[in-house]
Protein backbone atom coordinates (compact mmCIF):
# COMPACT_ATOMS: atom_id res chain seq x y z
CA UNK A 1 0.00 0.00 0.00
CA UNK A 2 0.99 3.43 -0.72
CA UNK A 3 1.25 6.29 1.50
CA UNK A 4 2.32 10.25 1.37
CA UNK A 5 4.46 11.61 3.62
CA UNK A 6 4.42 15.05 3.90
CA UNK A 7 6.64 17.81 6.12
CA UNK A 8 3.85 20.87 6.57
CA UNK A 9 4.79 24.07 7.36
CA UNK A 10 5.35 25.14 3.64
CA UNK A 11 3.26 28.09 1.49
CA UNK A 12 2.39 26.86 -1.75
CA UNK A 13 3.88 29.07 -4.62
CA UNK A 14 4.25 28.59 -8.51
CA UNK A 15 2.41 28.54 -11.42
CA UNK A 16 1.11 24.68 -12.75
CA UNK A 17 -1.39 23.83 -15.28
CA UNK A 18 -4.36 21.76 -14.76
CA UNK A 19 -4.84 18.60 -16.58
CA UNK A 20 -8.14 17.70 -18.57
CA UNK A 21 -11.13 16.96 -16.98
CA UNK A 22 -11.39 14.03 -15.57
CA UNK A 23 -15.42 13.73 -15.26
CA UNK A 24 -15.28 14.11 -19.44
CA UNK A 25 -12.34 12.12 -20.14
CA UNK A 26 -13.90 9.00 -18.67
CA UNK A 27 -17.29 9.45 -20.39
CA UNK A 28 -15.66 10.34 -23.68
CA UNK A 29 -13.63 7.06 -23.72
CA UNK A 30 -17.60 5.27 -23.66
CA UNK A 31 -18.55 6.91 -26.50
CA UNK A 32 -16.06 4.28 -28.33
CA UNK A 33 -18.92 1.84 -27.67
CA UNK A 34 -21.08 3.82 -30.43
CA UNK A 35 -18.63 4.52 -33.28
CA UNK A 36 -16.45 1.62 -35.04
CA UNK A 37 -14.37 5.33 -36.64
CA UNK A 38 -11.16 6.38 -34.68
CA UNK A 39 -12.03 8.90 -31.72
CA UNK A 40 -8.80 10.86 -30.96
CA UNK A 41 -8.66 12.98 -27.99
CA UNK A 42 -6.36 15.68 -26.88
CA UNK A 43 -5.76 16.78 -22.97
CA UNK A 44 -6.32 13.44 -21.44
CA UNK A 45 -5.07 13.17 -17.70
CA UNK A 46 -3.49 9.59 -17.01
CA UNK A 47 -5.16 8.96 -13.73
CA UNK A 48 -6.35 5.66 -12.65
CA UNK A 49 -10.62 6.06 -12.96
CA UNK A 50 -9.39 6.83 -16.69
CA UNK A 51 -7.40 3.96 -17.37
CA UNK A 52 -9.81 1.91 -15.59
CA UNK A 53 -12.56 3.32 -17.31
CA UNK A 54 -10.73 2.13 -20.51
CA UNK A 55 -10.14 -1.08 -18.95
CA UNK A 56 -13.91 -1.78 -19.03
CA UNK A 57 -13.93 -1.07 -22.83
CA UNK A 58 -11.39 -2.80 -23.60
CA UNK A 59 -12.42 -5.66 -22.18
CA UNK A 60 -15.57 -5.55 -24.22
CA UNK A 61 -13.29 -4.90 -27.62
CA UNK A 62 -12.92 -1.59 -27.91
CA UNK A 63 -9.61 -0.59 -28.84
CA UNK A 64 -8.05 2.45 -26.42
CA UNK A 65 -4.42 3.61 -26.53
CA UNK A 66 -2.61 6.27 -24.16
CA UNK A 67 0.52 8.50 -25.04
CA UNK A 68 3.01 9.95 -22.83
CA UNK A 69 1.61 13.61 -24.59
CA UNK A 70 -1.63 13.08 -23.01
CA UNK A 71 -3.60 11.90 -25.73
CA UNK A 72 -5.64 8.74 -26.33
CA UNK A 73 -7.36 7.12 -29.58
CA UNK A 74 -10.56 4.75 -29.12
CA UNK A 75 -11.57 3.07 -32.02
CA UNK A 76 -14.87 0.70 -31.21
CA UNK A 77 -14.82 -1.87 -34.67
CA UNK A 78 -13.53 -4.29 -32.16
CA UNK A 79 -16.62 -4.60 -29.58
CA UNK A 80 -17.97 -8.35 -28.96
CA UNK A 81 -19.03 -8.22 -26.09
CA UNK A 82 -22.04 -7.27 -24.20
CA UNK A 83 -20.97 -8.01 -20.28
CA UNK A 84 -18.74 -6.90 -17.37
CA UNK A 85 -17.44 -8.93 -14.94
CA UNK A 86 -18.20 -8.09 -11.06
CA UNK A 87 -14.83 -7.71 -10.06
CA UNK A 88 -13.61 -4.96 -12.91
CA UNK A 89 -17.30 -3.01 -13.32
CA UNK A 90 -17.68 -2.24 -9.65
CA UNK A 91 -15.03 -0.34 -9.29
CA UNK A 92 -16.00 2.40 -11.12
CA UNK A 93 -19.31 4.38 -11.91
CA UNK A 94 -19.38 4.18 -15.46
CA UNK A 95 -19.92 0.65 -15.23
CA UNK A 96 -24.08 1.10 -15.93
CA UNK A 97 -23.32 3.93 -18.33
CA UNK A 98 -22.65 0.90 -21.06
CA UNK A 99 -25.76 -0.19 -20.70
CA UNK A 100 -27.44 1.93 -23.43
CA UNK A 101 -24.33 1.33 -26.23
CA UNK A 102 -24.71 -2.20 -25.96
CA UNK A 103 -28.32 -2.06 -26.12
CA UNK A 104 -27.78 -0.52 -29.17
CA UNK A 105 -25.25 -2.59 -30.14
CA UNK A 106 -26.56 -6.21 -29.17
CA UNK A 107 -29.75 -6.24 -27.84
CA UNK A 108 -28.60 -7.40 -24.37
CA UNK A 109 -26.53 -5.90 -22.01
CA UNK A 110 -25.00 -7.10 -18.44
CA UNK A 111 -23.21 -5.06 -16.65
CA UNK A 112 -22.57 -5.07 -12.52
CA UNK A 113 -23.67 -2.31 -9.70
CA UNK A 114 -21.17 0.51 -9.95
CA UNK A 115 -18.33 1.85 -7.82
CA UNK A 116 -16.39 4.70 -7.08
CA UNK A 117 -16.40 6.94 -4.25
CA UNK A 118 -18.60 6.04 -1.95
CA UNK A 119 -20.56 9.34 -0.81
CA UNK A 120 -23.86 8.19 0.29
CA UNK A 121 -26.06 5.51 -1.42
CA UNK A 122 -25.89 6.76 -5.12
CA UNK A 123 -28.33 4.92 -6.45
CA UNK A 124 -28.69 4.57 -10.37
CA UNK A 125 -32.09 3.82 -10.21
CA UNK A 126 -33.10 7.41 -12.36
CA UNK A 127 -30.53 5.83 -14.84
CA UNK A 128 -32.47 2.14 -15.15
CA UNK A 129 -36.18 3.93 -15.00
CA UNK A 130 -34.83 6.55 -18.07
CA UNK A 131 -33.21 3.33 -20.18
CA UNK A 132 -36.69 1.01 -19.24
CA UNK A 133 -38.79 4.20 -20.76
CA UNK A 134 -36.89 3.63 -23.90
CA UNK A 135 -37.73 0.63 -24.53
CA UNK A 136 -35.36 -1.56 -22.21
CA UNK A 137 -36.54 -4.42 -19.94
CA UNK A 138 -33.99 -4.18 -17.38
CA UNK A 139 -33.92 -6.76 -14.04
CA UNK A 140 -31.43 -6.39 -11.48
CA UNK A 141 -30.04 -10.05 -9.35
CA UNK A 142 -26.82 -10.95 -7.70
CA UNK A 143 -25.26 -8.08 -8.15
CA UNK A 144 -25.86 -7.29 -12.02
CA UNK A 145 -28.21 -5.32 -14.28
CA UNK A 146 -29.40 -7.40 -17.01
CA UNK A 147 -31.08 -5.63 -19.63
CA UNK A 148 -32.50 -6.45 -23.21
CA UNK A 149 -34.58 -5.01 -26.29
CA UNK A 150 -35.32 -4.97 -29.50
CA UNK A 151 -34.48 -1.67 -29.97
CA UNK A 152 -34.18 1.65 -27.34
CA UNK A 153 -36.64 4.01 -29.08
CA UNK A 154 -36.65 8.29 -28.20
CA UNK A 155 -39.12 9.23 -24.99
CA UNK A 156 -39.62 12.20 -22.89
CA UNK A 157 -38.02 11.80 -19.28
CA UNK A 158 -38.01 14.06 -16.24
CA UNK A 159 -35.32 13.48 -13.69
CA UNK A 160 -36.99 13.75 -10.48
CA UNK A 161 -33.38 15.44 -9.15
CA UNK A 162 -30.32 16.38 -10.97
CA UNK A 163 -27.97 14.44 -11.63
CA UNK A 164 -24.81 14.91 -13.33
CA UNK A 165 -24.16 10.70 -14.34
CA UNK A 166 -27.65 10.22 -15.14
CA UNK A 167 -28.02 12.78 -17.52
CA UNK A 168 -24.87 11.46 -19.43
CA UNK A 169 -26.21 7.55 -19.09
CA UNK A 170 -29.10 9.04 -21.69
CA UNK A 171 -26.92 11.11 -24.14
CA UNK A 172 -25.24 8.18 -24.53
CA UNK A 173 -28.43 5.60 -24.79
CA UNK A 174 -30.63 8.66 -26.82
CA UNK A 175 -28.06 9.19 -30.09
CA UNK A 176 -28.67 6.22 -31.75
CA UNK A 177 -31.90 5.60 -30.31
CA UNK A 178 -35.12 5.61 -33.16
CA UNK A 179 -36.83 8.56 -32.72
CA UNK A 180 -36.45 11.56 -30.64
CA UNK A 181 -35.87 11.95 -26.87
CA UNK A 182 -36.12 15.18 -24.24
CA UNK A 183 -34.62 14.60 -21.25
CA UNK A 184 -35.87 17.28 -18.44
CA UNK A 185 -34.27 18.74 -15.00
CA UNK A 186 -30.81 17.18 -16.49
CA UNK A 187 -27.83 18.61 -15.81
CA UNK A 188 -26.15 22.03 -16.65
CA UNK A 189 -22.84 20.85 -15.63
CA UNK A 190 -19.90 21.98 -18.54
CA UNK A 191 -18.58 18.83 -17.91
CA UNK A 192 -21.77 17.71 -19.81
CA UNK A 193 -21.73 20.27 -22.62
CA UNK A 194 -18.43 19.52 -23.37
CA UNK A 195 -19.46 15.68 -24.02
CA UNK A 196 -22.33 17.20 -26.20
CA UNK A 197 -19.96 18.76 -28.60
CA UNK A 198 -17.95 15.60 -28.73
CA UNK A 199 -20.80 13.63 -29.52
CA UNK A 200 -22.20 16.21 -31.79
CA UNK A 201 -18.64 16.70 -33.88
CA UNK A 202 -19.40 12.58 -34.48
CA UNK A 203 -22.87 13.40 -35.89
CA UNK A 204 -25.07 13.65 -33.53
CA UNK A 205 -28.27 15.60 -33.23
CA UNK A 206 -28.05 17.65 -29.64
CA UNK A 207 -29.72 20.49 -28.97
CA UNK A 208 -30.23 22.02 -25.22
CA UNK A 209 -33.06 24.27 -24.66
CA UNK A 210 -33.74 27.27 -21.81
CA UNK A 211 -33.91 25.92 -18.55
CA UNK A 212 -32.84 22.18 -17.93
CA UNK A 213 -34.30 20.43 -21.28
CA UNK A 214 -32.26 18.53 -23.39
CA UNK A 215 -33.50 17.18 -27.12
CA UNK A 216 -31.54 14.44 -29.07
CA UNK A 217 -32.61 13.34 -32.13
CA UNK A 218 -31.36 9.69 -32.93
CA UNK A 219 -29.15 8.72 -35.65
CA UNK A 220 -28.53 5.52 -37.46
CA UNK A 221 -24.19 5.93 -37.34
CA UNK A 222 -22.08 7.87 -35.85
CA UNK A 223 -18.17 8.85 -37.30
CA UNK A 224 -15.14 9.51 -35.47
CA UNK A 225 -13.94 12.68 -34.07
CA UNK A 226 -10.33 15.01 -33.15
CA UNK A 227 -11.49 17.02 -29.84
CA UNK A 228 -9.27 18.83 -27.02
CA UNK A 229 -11.16 18.40 -23.74
CA UNK A 230 -12.03 20.99 -21.13
CA UNK A 231 -9.66 21.48 -18.15
CA UNK A 232 -10.54 20.11 -14.70
CA UNK A 233 -12.40 22.89 -12.78
CA UNK A 234 -12.05 20.71 -9.43
CA UNK A 235 -7.97 21.07 -9.57
CA UNK A 236 -8.32 24.74 -10.11
CA UNK A 237 -9.97 24.95 -7.14
CA UNK A 238 -7.91 22.64 -5.62
CA UNK A 239 -4.56 24.44 -6.40
CA UNK A 240 -6.18 27.77 -5.80
CA UNK A 241 -7.39 26.42 -2.08
CA UNK A 242 -4.05 25.16 -1.57
CA UNK A 243 -2.59 28.70 -2.04
CA UNK A 244 -4.83 30.33 -0.12
CA UNK A 245 -4.72 28.68 2.93
CA UNK A 246 -0.78 28.51 2.94
CA UNK A 247 0.02 32.01 2.65
CA UNK A 248 1.17 31.93 -0.88
CA UNK A 249 -0.24 32.47 -4.58
CA UNK A 250 -0.21 30.52 -7.83
CA UNK A 251 -0.67 30.78 -11.32
CA UNK A 252 -3.11 28.53 -12.80
CA UNK A 253 -3.22 27.88 -16.50
CA UNK A 254 -6.44 25.95 -17.71
CA UNK A 255 -8.35 27.87 -14.98
CA UNK A 256 -11.74 29.24 -17.52
CA UNK A 257 -13.17 31.80 -15.60
CA UNK A 258 -16.66 31.34 -17.11
CA UNK A 259 -16.75 27.74 -15.43
CA UNK A 260 -15.65 28.92 -12.27
CA UNK A 261 -17.95 31.85 -11.51
CA UNK A 262 -19.97 31.13 -8.07
CA UNK A 263 -16.43 29.65 -6.80
CA UNK A 264 -14.30 32.99 -7.95
CA UNK A 265 -18.24 35.14 -6.21
CA UNK A 266 -17.40 32.92 -2.99
CA UNK A 267 -13.93 34.23 -2.91
CA UNK A 268 -15.21 37.40 -3.43
CA UNK A 269 -17.01 37.23 -0.13
CA UNK A 270 -14.47 36.21 1.71
CA UNK A 271 -11.72 38.75 0.83
CA UNK A 272 -9.48 36.82 -1.70
CA UNK A 273 -7.44 38.62 -4.02
CA UNK A 274 -7.31 37.40 -7.47
CA UNK A 275 -6.94 38.66 -11.07
CA UNK A 276 -8.18 37.11 -14.49
CA UNK A 277 -5.06 37.24 -16.57
CA UNK A 278 -7.24 35.85 -19.77
CA UNK A 279 -9.42 33.07 -20.49
CA UNK A 280 -7.61 30.45 -19.36
CA UNK A 281 -5.05 32.00 -16.44
CA UNK A 282 -5.84 33.05 -13.23
CA UNK A 283 -3.25 34.61 -10.47
CA UNK A 284 -4.87 33.93 -6.65
CA UNK A 285 -2.87 35.91 -4.24
CA UNK A 286 -3.28 35.26 -0.50
CA UNK A 287 -4.10 37.98 1.98
CA UNK A 288 -3.44 38.52 5.87
CA UNK A 289 -7.36 38.35 6.39
CA UNK A 290 -10.23 36.45 5.30
CA UNK A 291 -13.74 37.02 6.21
CA UNK A 292 -15.54 33.67 7.38
CA UNK A 293 -18.18 31.90 4.98
CA UNK A 294 -21.82 30.22 5.12
CA UNK A 295 -21.92 28.17 1.91
CA UNK A 296 -24.67 25.60 0.22
CA UNK A 297 -23.78 23.28 -2.35
CA UNK A 298 -26.12 23.32 -5.30
CA UNK A 299 -26.67 21.40 -8.79
CA UNK A 300 -24.57 23.66 -11.50
CA UNK A 301 -24.42 26.85 -11.52
CA UNK A 302 -24.36 26.31 -8.08
CA UNK A 303 -21.27 25.80 -5.47
CA UNK A 304 -20.31 22.11 -6.38
CA UNK A 305 -20.28 19.79 -3.84
CA UNK A 306 -16.35 18.55 -4.85
CA UNK A 307 -15.62 22.01 -3.70
CA UNK A 308 -16.49 21.91 -0.19
CA UNK A 309 -13.91 19.60 1.60
CA UNK A 310 -11.14 22.14 0.34
CA UNK A 311 -13.24 24.96 1.27
CA UNK A 312 -13.18 23.31 4.80
CA UNK A 313 -10.25 23.47 5.19
CA UNK A 314 -9.87 26.91 3.50
CA UNK A 315 -11.89 27.93 6.53
CA UNK A 316 -10.03 26.28 9.47
CA UNK A 317 -7.60 29.74 8.54
CA UNK A 318 -10.47 32.17 8.31
CA UNK A 319 -11.01 34.19 11.79
CA UNK A 320 -14.92 33.04 12.87
CA UNK A 321 -17.23 31.11 12.17
CA UNK A 322 -18.27 29.59 8.93
CA UNK A 323 -20.60 27.04 7.85
CA UNK A 324 -21.25 24.50 5.26
CA UNK A 325 -24.04 22.87 3.96
CA UNK A 326 -24.11 19.79 1.63
CA UNK A 327 -26.96 19.22 -0.67
CA UNK A 328 -26.22 16.95 -2.89
CA UNK A 329 -24.70 14.05 -1.30
CA UNK A 330 -25.79 12.44 2.25
CA UNK A 331 -22.14 11.54 3.34
CA UNK A 332 -19.92 14.15 2.62
CA UNK A 333 -18.19 15.22 5.78
CA UNK A 334 -16.00 11.88 5.84
CA UNK A 335 -12.87 13.76 5.97
CA UNK A 336 -14.03 16.07 9.12
CA UNK A 337 -12.62 13.17 11.46
CA UNK A 338 -9.51 13.49 9.62
CA UNK A 339 -8.94 17.49 9.94
CA UNK A 340 -10.01 17.26 13.67
CA UNK A 341 -7.02 14.64 14.56
CA UNK A 342 -5.08 17.80 12.93
CA UNK A 343 -6.04 20.28 15.48
CA UNK A 344 -9.04 21.61 13.28
CA UNK A 345 -12.43 23.03 15.34
CA UNK A 346 -15.39 21.43 13.24
CA UNK A 347 -18.80 20.23 14.70
CA UNK A 348 -21.67 18.62 12.70
CA UNK A 349 -25.05 19.57 12.67
CA UNK A 350 -29.00 19.62 11.79
CA UNK A 351 -30.10 22.76 9.50
CA UNK A 352 -33.27 23.49 9.31
CA UNK A 353 -35.04 22.85 6.54
CA UNK A 354 -38.71 23.24 5.56
CA UNK A 355 -39.64 20.35 2.79
CA UNK A 356 -35.91 18.14 2.96
CA UNK A 357 -37.62 15.83 0.12
CA UNK A 358 -37.71 18.58 -2.44
CA UNK A 359 -34.31 20.91 -1.02
CA UNK A 360 -31.89 17.90 -0.57
CA UNK A 361 -30.69 16.52 -4.11
CA UNK A 362 -30.60 12.86 -2.85
CA UNK A 363 -33.48 10.55 -1.82
CA UNK A 364 -34.16 12.07 1.70
CA UNK A 365 -34.87 9.36 4.17
CA UNK A 366 -37.62 9.85 7.01
CA UNK A 367 -34.92 8.05 8.82
CA UNK A 368 -31.65 9.94 7.63
CA UNK A 369 -29.57 10.74 10.53
CA UNK A 370 -26.31 12.17 8.93
CA UNK A 371 -26.10 15.52 10.03
CA UNK A 372 -25.95 17.80 6.63
CA UNK A 373 -23.68 20.34 7.83
CA UNK A 374 -20.64 21.56 9.70
CA UNK A 375 -19.97 24.41 11.62
CA UNK A 376 -16.35 25.65 11.19
CA UNK A 377 -14.36 27.88 14.56
CA UNK A 378 -11.43 29.77 13.13
CA UNK A 379 -8.63 30.48 12.80
CA UNK A 380 -6.66 27.21 14.09
CA UNK A 381 -3.22 26.39 13.54
CA UNK A 382 -3.07 22.93 12.35
CA UNK A 383 -0.27 20.52 13.39
CA UNK A 384 1.01 16.62 11.92
CA UNK A 385 -1.13 13.39 12.09
CA UNK A 386 -1.51 10.14 10.23
CA UNK A 387 -4.41 10.19 8.52
CA UNK A 388 -6.70 7.83 5.60
CA UNK A 389 -8.19 9.10 2.96
CA UNK A 390 -12.09 7.92 2.24
CA UNK A 391 -12.90 9.38 -1.06
CA UNK A 392 -11.12 11.36 -3.82
CA UNK A 393 -11.69 15.19 -2.95
CA UNK A 394 -11.64 14.62 0.77
CA UNK A 395 -7.92 13.30 -0.17
CA UNK A 396 -6.94 16.41 -2.07
CA UNK A 397 -8.01 18.25 1.44
CA UNK A 398 -5.61 16.22 3.35
CA UNK A 399 -2.69 16.43 1.44
CA UNK A 400 -3.27 20.36 1.26
CA UNK A 401 -4.49 20.08 5.17
CA UNK A 402 -0.67 18.12 5.92
CA UNK A 403 1.13 20.62 3.39
CA UNK A 404 0.41 23.65 6.15
CA UNK A 405 0.55 21.99 8.88
CA UNK A 406 2.74 21.78 11.62
CA UNK A 407 5.04 19.00 11.58
CA UNK A 408 5.31 15.40 9.17
CA UNK A 409 1.56 13.81 8.29
CA UNK A 410 1.57 10.05 6.83
CA UNK A 411 -1.39 10.04 4.44
CA UNK A 412 -2.54 6.18 3.69
CA UNK A 413 -5.62 4.92 0.72
CA UNK A 414 -3.85 7.52 -1.84
CA UNK A 415 -5.44 5.56 -4.22
CA UNK A 416 -8.62 7.29 -4.04
CA UNK A 417 -6.18 10.60 -4.83
CA UNK A 418 -4.65 8.79 -8.35
CA UNK A 419 -8.59 8.36 -9.75
CA UNK A 420 -8.32 11.80 -9.94
CA UNK A 421 -5.17 13.40 -9.75
CA UNK A 422 -2.19 12.72 -12.07
CA UNK A 423 1.46 12.22 -10.06
CA UNK A 424 0.39 14.53 -7.04
CA UNK A 425 3.09 14.53 -5.10
CA UNK A 426 5.52 15.62 -7.93
CA UNK A 427 2.99 18.76 -9.03
CA UNK A 428 2.66 19.73 -5.42
CA UNK A 429 6.52 19.05 -5.21
CA UNK A 430 6.82 21.61 -8.12
CA UNK A 431 5.12 24.24 -6.20
CA UNK A 432 7.35 24.14 -3.07
CA UNK A 433 5.34 21.37 -1.06
CA UNK A 434 7.76 18.49 0.50
CA UNK A 435 5.62 15.38 -0.09
CA UNK A 436 7.01 11.63 -0.83
CA UNK A 437 5.23 8.54 -2.11
CA UNK A 438 5.89 5.63 -0.30
CA UNK A 439 5.10 1.79 -0.08
CA UNK A 440 4.60 0.39 3.02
Amino acid sequence: MDKLIIQGGRKIRGEITVSGAKNVAMKVILAGLLSDKNIHVQNIPLITSVTGTADLVKFLGVKVRFYSNHTMNIRGDGLHKYSLPLDMGGLYRTATMVLGPLLQRFGKAKVPNPGGCRLGQRPVDWHIEGLKKMGAKIKYADGFFEASCHKLKGTRFRFPKNTHTGTETLLLSAVKAEGETVLENASLEPEVDDLINILCLMGAKIKRLKGRSIVINGVKKLSGCDYKIMPDRNEVVTFAIGALASGGQILISGAQSTNLSVFLKSLDKIGVHYQIIDSERILFKSVNRLNPSRIVTKPHPGFMTDWQAPWALLMTQVEGLSIIHETIFEDRFNYVNQLRKMGAKIDHYHPHVNNPHSFYNFNWNGNHHSAQAVKISGRTHLHEAVLEVADLRAGATLVLAASIAEGTSIIYGINHLDRGYENIEHRLGSLGVFIKRMSD
